[in-house]
């Protein structure tokens, strides 16, 4: 296999030159052209990120804001309306990942787009994309946040969108609907979505820039936000008839409405402060724009200018192209590096480790933010996934960061030990009821909230999840907690509970099954859990059977629609990593079905010590949106190769030789 036999099997030496005894094997250089590689691309505060790519909704509904603004015809956007033709379907459509079918709101975001860019409709590729679209029903059919751009510019209108109440910001969070009940994400959404959907704001656009061709019946035709359901009381339709009511007695509302209106805009500006923009993620900060315009903040002034800038920030321009990055993974990003190197053999002392380390620390969140309000007693402490983001440190980075530390011995550090500390209490504190973790608050897990008319993005709840519970049991296996802990005892029950009946789990942050599986085994490994239980081992023999047979492994984001394409698809690095991960973790170092995969990441990297992906393998909402980490196709093989080194020949210890 390349050469790599048990006992050439040795972990790799670190930057540096290695022992004149101890040639290198296949294994060896591989691990080193990997880590050398990534030691290049850090940046000289210490940290590491690589591009985050999402798609083409970015593009579009940037150009959409431009064209709000009155600001379609800047240069810049038709490199952004270039992009989105590379990324145009052969049969006319856009789909939102990479081997998927066409969309329709992705699709009729980006015909709009290209109009609005001066691509003429009867040219031969708008043709072909409008077909596509009239086939699937016309843009009527799209989703509610697609409905309101077009709202925006005039293309639907607004008594047809659903309805985004301010008033919900006046709702008690003892109410059983409120805002503090939605997910994060939807939270920052919907506060500025709320100051838009109030003031309908309109932008009419000439007639030839329009996109009535679309439209298979005219849009102004009384309609449902959403489909009513044939029951006559479903939870989807009392909240349509919620939904109508509100629009009656809106106009009446008067000292309440802006009031509600008031709090909305107070509430957002509050969370200006300490971030990249709200929330630091890409639909917010859209909203925010429009929402600032709504409240009369002209485009001069200060705060709409910053507003903008952040919008600018996630914008990467080559020569004739333009894409926006949905946000920006720094601290996600090296806390991977760092632990990848770790176990790559780099000791913690070399510099590139000790800048990249204190890079982290000083990224510690201590704000109380939005998960405070559920817990009002627990200190402040934890990570984000963005450069600033203080309202919204998440479980799923503070547990990387603390494995991060772990690995590189950081608890040993006197400046790294409160840090450390207060972010494995925050994490704890941050447990559901059901015993597991979800991303960024507690028990916000209502199953009603998902059938108001503005839901259908997919993600208006942050409940438990399997690969963020299994993170977290990686990261306290670390810091020496055990099966025996009350609360590691909940979190395994709540494991067990969410196995699929393959043996796989769930990936809520990663496609999909092999994700959610590698998490899992590694989590139980690190917390000391006996890897001979069923559970263990109906995972593994679930990940052997979906081994291809060129020894890698792949499964595509379309799994998340249609679940009996667990495990399948388009090999990729990444996931055969976490496979390999998954599968060593469970004791199978030595197997015929590690080797192989081991064999495929040696016969498959790069000249640059990486690995080529085209494939999307992250998840932002599953069915909705994923997104491309740049660096996953890097240091996860990586990973998985030095502790395929480490476990396959435990008696061989790493040679390490810092250069003069």
């Amino acid at each position: 296999m390349n050469g790599v036999t048990t006992s050439q099997a040795t972990r790799p030496v670190a930057a540096g030159r290695r022992s004149e005894a101890s040639p290198a094997t296949p294994l060896q250089r591989s691990i080193e052209h990997a880590r050398n590689s990534l030691l290049t691309l850090q940046r000289p505060d210490g940290h590491w990120v690589g591009e985050l790519r999402g798609d083409t909704i970015l593009e579009s509904e940037f150009v959409l804001l431009m064209a709000f603004l009155g600001r379609e015809d800047e240069p810049r956007l038709k490199k952004a309306a270039r992009y989105l033709l590379n990324q145009q379907l052969p049969d006319g459509g856009w789909a939102n990942y990479p081997g998927g079918p066409a969309d329709l709101s992705v699709s009729v975001k980006a015909y709009f787009a290209l109009k609005l860019t001066g691509h003429h409709p009867d040219a031969a590729y708008m043709r072909k994309a409008r077909e596509v679209i009239l086939r699937a029903g016309g843009a009527i059919g799209c989703n509610t946040f697609t409905k309101f751009y077009l709202a925006l510019l005039g293309e639907f209108p607004y008594e047809n969108c659903a309805s985004v109440p301010p008033e919900l910001m006046l709702l008690p969070a003892w109410f059983y609907v409120n805002l503090y009940a939605m997910s994060s994400w939807t939270r920052t959404i919907v506060v500025p979505l709320s100051i838009f959907s109030a003031h309908k704001p309109v932008r009419h656009l000439p007639r030839e820039k329009g996109i009535a061709e679309l439209f298979v019946e005219a849009p102004e035709t009384p309609r449902w936000p959403t489909r009513p359901t044939r029951r006559l009381f479903s939870w989807t339709n009392f909240f349509l008839g919620v939904d109508w009511l509100y629009k009656k007695v809106e106009p009446y509302l008067g000292p309440v409405h802006r009031h509600a209106l008031d709090k909305a805009a107070k509430w957002m500006r509050e969370r200006f402060l300490d971030s990249d923009g709200l929330g630091a993620i890409f639909p917010p900060m859209i909203y925010t724009v429009v929402a600032l315009r709504c409240l009369g903040v002209r485009d001069s002034d200060p705060e709409m200018l910053w507003a903008l800038k952040q919008l600018d920030d996630l914008m990467i321009e080559d020569n004739d192209t333009l894409r926006l990055q949905p946000c920006v993974s720094p601290v996600w990003d090296t806390a991977m590096v760092l632990n990848a190197l770790a176990i790559a053999g780099v000791p913690a002392s070399e510099a590139s480790i000790t800048s990249g380390v204190n890079w982290l620390i000083q990224r510690e969140v201590r704000r109380r933010g939005d998960w405070s309000l559920m817990s009002p007693d627990l200190e402040a402490g934890g990570w984000v996934f963005e450069y600033r983001n203080g309202f919204y440190p998440d479980v799923d980075d503070t547990s990387m960061v603390l494995v991060a530390l772990a690995r590189n011995r950081q608890s040993e550090v006197p400046q790294s030990r409160l840090p450390i500390e207060r972010g494995l209490r925050w994490m704890l504190g941050m447990q559901n009821r059901d015993g597991g973790w979800a991303a960024f608050d507690r028990d916000i897990d209502r199953e009603v909230l998902t059938k108001v008319p503005f839901a259908d993005h997919n993600a208006m709840l942050d409940p438990s999840c399997p690969d963020i519970t299994a993170r977290v049991l990686e990261a306290l296996g670390l810091f020496g907690y055990s099966p025996e802990h009350p609360q590691v005892k909940k979190a395994i029950a709540c494991l067990r509970k969410t196995q699929e009946s393959s043996g796989a789990w769930f990936g809520r942050w990663g496609v999909n099954y092999i994700y959610g599986t590698w998490q899992v085994l590694t989590g139980l490994e690190s917390i000391g859990f006996d890897m001979a239980d069923s559970m263990v081992q109906r995972a593994v023999a679930w990940l052997e059977q979906m081994q291809q047979s060129n020894g890698a492994w792949g499964e595509s984001c379309r799994s998340y629609d249609d679940p009996t394409l667990a495990g399948q698809g388009e090999p990729t690095a990444s996931q055969t990593a976490w496979a390999l991960l998954a599968l060593i973790s469970a004791g199978r170092a030595d197997s015929t079905p590690v080797r192989k995969g081991i064999e495929w990441l040696l016969s498959t990297q790069g000249p640059d010590g990486a690995w080529q992906e085209d494939c999307f393998t992250g998840t932002g909402f599953p069915k909705v949106f994923y997104l491309k980490y740049e660096l996953y196709p890097h240091y996860f093989p990586m990973m998985a190769l030095a502790r395929f080194a480490k476990a396959s020949s435990e008696a061989v210890r790493p040679n390490y030789h810092a250069e003069i």
